[in-house]
């Protein structure tokens, strides 16, 4: 196969004169350009913009296309991403003039049926939730998490109560204390057992008249749900803080527990990993955020109020945050999670978490024997498995079986998270996948672990590129490619 097209940049298949589109003739006056802008606006010399045929962009991108790992050409088992296949319905219904069309400018009254769609996300977000109220205009999970930590921030302000810490267990995801840092408070990591749950100890040496939220992924990054949560509410809320719940991993309990009734006070929802919104290449996204009653009032401006027979954006919150994002938030995101909720309903959603747990844990059994699972026989939604055996014995990485997993057609898991776990591999099925897709990657694993310790350390073996060196590859990235290379 040629693979010319797919590796060369546009700008080098460029041919002077080749053309994607023809205008038709204007059809009006024309005036020189010149005389429409300042001269000083101007260049002296045209853009050098590719020039090519339409097959030929058509060509350049499929074939890129087919270079790229994705849901919907291969197994993706990232740890805590929870890369769930996406409905193509959904993007159907999102793209359908009457919600795709809209534009936020427009007068309250000729947005009824979007206003009403965002005020039902508010009240189902907060029955899934446990948690009263909702808003809707973070716009990623990390940016839900440092809009709840203002949330927080506001309602000790308004109480005329100085607390400056946030505690948060050192498994946590690395968002937590950079949102609590960017929300103006001090971070004080709280330990973990050797089972993988928060040392209790350690919690109630630390919690003080400081202590202003404590930070907790339930089930945790290790796959586990914290069996002493309530314990841990309790130890927080006694002490006059909040809880905070991260709901990236809320795939795993989505319609068996709710947050709100095992302590929490504030959560945030990630669309992309919950309700199958799509990842994006880094966006958009969304992230939600449901509170408790009392921190109501501090949430940003505006919310979807109900208003009559009507609906209107509530913009009279005296002692909200402000905006945290333009307009309602990412809308478009918003109805794809939506479409996803009311396709599956109250019991279509508790059956994605128990199939997820399921899945999750016969993978588990699958591996354990030849991957050591070292924190416990059974899981929730993920497990982490560790290579450090692999290693010692072999030379063999963690990131050797990650790459060579690319050669049998299989995205790696995520790996070296948590630090918690010595050559981490933190593997997350959802509920998407089959049996049949299960097996085979599990087969697929076993094959490697037994492979040579020289051919695991050349891999990717199959693919264009193999090992680049990844800190110069970020740092300082070669953007064209040349045969041979």
């Amino acid at each position: 196969m040629n693979n010319t097209l797919s590796t060369q940049l546009l700008f080098e298949l460029s041919k002077p004169g080749c053309r994607a589109a023809q205008l038709p003739e204007c059809d009006v006056p024309t005036k020189p350009i010149d005389q429409l802008l300042p001269k000083d606006s101007l260049s002296n010399t045209a853009p050098p913009l590719p020039e090519l045929s339409e097959p030929d962009v058509v060509r350049h991108f499929t074939n890129l296309s087919t270079r790229n790992f994705s849901v919907d050409t291969h197994f993706y088992p990232l740890g805590s991403c929870t890369m769930k296949y996406n409905p193509k319905r959904n993007e159907r219904l999102a793209a359908l003039p009457g919600m795709a069309d809209l534009h936020p400018y427009q007068p309250e009254s000729t947005l009824q049926g979007m206003l009403a769609l965002l005020h039902q996300c508010q009240h189902m977000l907060a029955e899934i939730a446990g948690l009263p109220a909702v808003s809707l205009q973070p716009a990623a999970g990390a940016h839900g998490e440092m809009t709840a930590m203002l949330v927080a921030a506001a309602y000790f302000r308004d109480r005329g109560e100085k607390r400056t810490t946030v505690l948060i267990p050192d498994s946590a995801h690395g968002t937590n204390p950079a949102s609590a840092a960017m929300a103006g408070f001090t971070v004080a990591t709280v330990k973990s057992t050797p089972e993988g749950f928060v040392n209790l100890d350690d919690l109630t040496a630390k919690v003080n008249e400081q202590t202003a939220v404590f930070m907790i992924t339930n089930p945790n990054t290790l796959g586990l749900f914290e069996p002493r949560i309530g314990r841990i509410a309790r130890t927080v809320h006694e002490a006059g803080g909040l809880v905070y719940l991260d709901g990236a991993n809320m795939n795993a309990i989505l319609g068996v527990a709710r947050p709100g009734d095992f302590g929490a006070d504030l959560m945030h929802f990630n669309p992309h990993k919950t309700f199958s919104s799509p990842h994006g290449g880094g966006g958009p996204g969304a992230g939600p955020i449901a509170v408790a009653e009392r921190l109501a009032p501090y949430l940003p401006t505006p919310v979807v109020a109900k208003d009559g027979g009507g609906f209107r954006l509530d913009y009279d919150r005296p002692k909200s945050i402000g905006r945290v994002r333009s307009f309602f938030g990412n809308v478009g995101v918003l109805v794809r999670m939506y479409c996803y909720i009311r396709s599956h309903g109250p019991e279509g959603l508790r059956r994605i978490a128990e199939d997820a747990v399921l899945n999750a844990n016969y993978l588990l059994h699958r591996v354990k024997d030849f991957v050591p699972v070292p924190h416990g026989g059974r899981c929730m939604h993920e497990f982490v498995a560790s290579g450090a055996k692999l290693k010692s014995d072999r030379g063999v990485s963690t990131m050797d079986v990650a790459k060579r997993l690319l050669d049998y057609g299989f995205h790696a898991p995520t790996v070296y998270f948590p630090l918690v776990v010595r050559e981490a591999m933190m593997i997350e099925p959802t509920e998407s996948e089959s049996r049949a897709t299960l097996d085979a990657f599990a087969e697929a694993l076993a094959k490697i672990v037994e492979e040579p310790a020289e051919l695991l350390h050349d891999a990717p073996r199959d693919l264009p590129i193999s090992r680049p060196d990844e800190v110069q590859a970020a740092r300082k990235p070669v953007l064209r490619w040349k045969e041979g290379d």
